[in-house]
């Protein structure tokens, strides 16, 4: 199973100023997706970098986007980063053909 993972935050990035929250993001993804591609089933997960994580995979990852100040939402196909900011529908199909072609 692919798994999209979306790391944001309820307030948008300084950078990111005029561009879609991270949750219109993760919800527009799922959409876009699911219309793509209808006969797979993926794992979709949002993943608040400001809020306290249980899973160390996610606490990780979290920190990093903040540590490294990657522009959120940072968006991840099977935990490589495919897009941040304002992610391309284009870049992230193109990795997700590598897991279900």
């Amino acid at each position: 199973m692919v798994k999209i993972s979306v790391y944001g935050a309820k307030v948008i990035c300084a950078s990111c100023v005029g561009m879609p929250s991270s949750t219109e993001t993760f919800e527009w993804l799922q959409a876009a997706i699911g219309r793509k591609y209808p006969e797979y089933a993926f794992e979709f997960q949002y993943v608040d970098i400001f809020e306290e994580q249980d899973n160390e995979e996610q606490r990780e990852f979290a920190a990093r986007v903040i540590e490294e100040d990657l522009f959120y939402p940072v968006v991840l196909v099977n935990q490589e980063i495919v897009g941040e900011g304002n992610p391309r529908l284009k870049d992230i199909y193109a990795e997700i053909d590598k897991y279900i072609t």
